[in-house]
């Protein structure tokens, strides 16, 4: 009988990738800490639900984590009671959470002595996508385990990008999300000026977006999030943080003159302490605003 593939961290990302790989026909064997989102997730998608990261790994011969930082995944393998110990040798571990670089070359290394492979692929996108199997994913690893892993990427992903070594994927994860928040700040900034001159901003986006001042947030993010009043884009402000910090130590790793970067990293640092570690990402755009005493909806 085929083995399924393991998945770790059922999530506000996780749950509808899996949902996507049983909807292709994947046999998916899922674990989450919290029990209640493994057994729903099985009740509606026939997911086979595991009682712990290491039968997943025991049984699985491709796992994927989706877990939130490296951190947690470094305690789920190697923690006490952690899974590694579990994998068979010849297993392979696709980590697709937004990690750091440095220590997904180190998990990895702990993994190899046990004769366990690892590529990271960390994805862009949002729940929607996900729920569609169209993400963007970066794949980083040798060419033997990312080929390996593509086959089980396929039916979540639009695009499949190799980008080189380990670790390569998240570096560009954190890059991506970098641009994304620089674009995201500055359409904030751009709306809240001209509210203040009398411009409305459904218009103003209109324009943007037919114009060069287009960019990702301006055609996806602003009218359903911003503008609704509803600012729930499904990516907690704290992970928005995470990644751009990744980004910044990668400017200081490389010795990169990014004084922009830097900028982006502080402001980003500045709205988290404000708005609170539940916010979502797209209430810095509420906060721009009421900074400028204006509101954009």
């Amino acid at each position: 009988m085929t083995r399924p593939v393991g998945f770790i961290g059922l999530g506000t990302m996780g749950e509808p990738m899996v949902a996507t790989l049983r909807r292709a026909g994947v046999a998916v064997l899922g674990f989450d800490v919290r029990p209640e989102a493994a057994q729903r997730l099985a009740a509606d998608t026939g997911m086979e639900a595991a009682d712990s990261a290491a039968s997943v790994f025991a049984r699985c011969r491709e796992v994927i984590a989706m877990v939130p930082t490296s951190a947690h995944l470094e305690e789920m393998l190697f923690g006490e009671g952690g899974a590694a110990p579990s994998a068979t040798p010849g297993t392979l571990l696709v980590d697709m959470s937004s990690g750091e670089p440095s220590a997904t070359r180190r998990i990895g290394e702990r993994l190899a002595a046990q004769d366990v492979g690892m590529v990271d692929a960390p994805v862009s996108g949002n729940v929607v996508r996900a729920r569609k199997g169209d993400l963007a994913i970066m794949l980083g690893g040798s060419d033997a385990d990312c080929e390996r892993a593509s086959a089980v990427l396929q039916p979540m992903a639009r695009a499949i990008f190799r980008t080189g070594a380990l670790g390569s994927g998240q570096a560009m994860k954190a890059l991506n999300n970098l641009a994304s928040a620089a674009g995201f700040w500055i359409a904030s900034e751009v709306l809240a000026i001209g509210r203040k001159a009398g411009l409305d901003p459904v218009v103003m986006l209109d324009v943007l977006n037919a114009s060069t001042g287009s960019n990702n947030s301006t055609q996806n993010k602003f009218k359903p999030f911003v503008l609704s009043g509803n600012y729930q884009g499904n990516f907690l402000l704290p992970l928005m943080v995470k990644d751009l910090g990744i980004a910044a130590g990668l400017a200081r790793e490389t010795e990169a003159d990014a004084p922009l970067a830097t900028q982006v990293l502080a402001l980003w640092q500045q709205a988290l302490q404000a708005l609170g570690p539940t916010a979502d990402h797209t209430e810095v755009a509420r906060l721009v605003a009421e900074r400028s005493h204006t509101q954009l909806h």
